[in-house]
């Protein structure tokens, strides 16, 4: 038996990466009676029927550190949220909701302001101290210069990584300076990410350097948050933690009610406006969806 990765699955074949061979794989029947598929970025267990034709066997998923639904894929490690300065501006809403989900998911985010040449400097150091202020990474570049692109792929070491963002923000042209266009050439984060009836939502895993990879995720920038209850919401805007206890009711909503631990670190200046204000929408649409559904 070898371990592995799964780099890709293409109609149930998998593609399995062990010492920098790729093995084509069926998965065992055993899977399927346990209502669990493996996917990409599942770490592996295979057994080795054709060494010379690389064919193999999957005999075991090993334990997951998350595993997300749409994409389907496994054990990601972190995300680079990239957001705009300019053209297109800066979208905050979206940046917190992509927080939300990587915090109810384990994943740990870096949050990327690129295009940092279009815009002033107090205006983006005012967007990055919201986030530092809280605790998260805050990466400037400027892809097209390759300002900041040593520091962010610095970060991709022994981690797999998924690039996000609006269209337009730069996550091809990043790619493309960390990579010389070695990944965009093959359609990463790029062709793939169109819409339409036939985008594909294939998950794919390109190798960096040893224990390195870029997860190619299309259509992964849409974000669905529905699986959260929007009474857990506040969990996973980190800041507000310190704050919830203090709300007089166990059932506050944190938007109507007097005495709220989180309404008054507002008051005070301790929870940022910004942030405050994108959660109760993102709240507001939690609660309408599940009220339609």
């Amino acid at each position: 038996m070898q371990k592995g990765i799964i780099t890709s699955n293409i109609s149930n074949l998998y593609k399995v990466e062990i010492n920098n061979k790729i093995y084509e794989c069926n998965a065992r029947g055993k899977f399927k009676n346990n209502e669990i598929s493996p996917v990409a970025g599942d770490l592996v267990e295979i057994e080795i029927i054709d060494e010379e034709k690389k064919l193999g066997i999957i005999n075991k998923i090993e334990e997951r550190k998350n595993y997300l639904k749409r994409p389907k894929m496994a054990n990601l490690s972190q995300i680079i949220l990239v957001v705009s300065m300019k053209l297109p501006n800066p979208d905050l809403l979206l940046l917190d909701k992509q927080l939300v989900y990587a915090e109810y998911n384990k994943i740990k985010p870096i949050i990327c302001l690129n295009k940092i040449d279009l815009e002033e400097e107090e205006t983006i150091d005012y967007i990055a101290r919201i986030y530092k202020n809280i605790g998260y990474e805050v990466i400037k570049t400027d892809a097209k210069n390759a300002v900041g692109v040593d520091k962010l792929k610095e970060k991709l070491k022994n981690n797999i990584t998924a690039f996000s963002g609006n269209s337009g923000v730069g996550k091809s042209t990043l790619i493309n300076k960390i990579f010389n266009e070695k990944l965009t050439e093959e359609g990463i984060l790029s062709k793939k990410n169109k819409r339409g009836k036939n985008t594909t939502t294939q998950v794919t895993l390109y190798k960096i350097e040893e224990n390195s990879y870029i997860a190619d995720t299309p259509g992964f920038s849409t974000f669905d948050i529905n699986e959260i209850e929007e009474k857990d919401l506040a969990n996973y805007f980190i800041e507000f933690k310190p704050y919830i206890e203090k709300c007089q009711y166990a059932d506050c909503s944190h938007i109507k009610e007097e005495n709220c631990g989180i309404k008054k670190a507002l008051e005070q200046g301790k929870i940022s406006k910004e942030r405050y204000n994108n959660f109760f929408v993102l709240g507001t649409g939690l609660k309408t969806k599940k009220s339609s559904s």
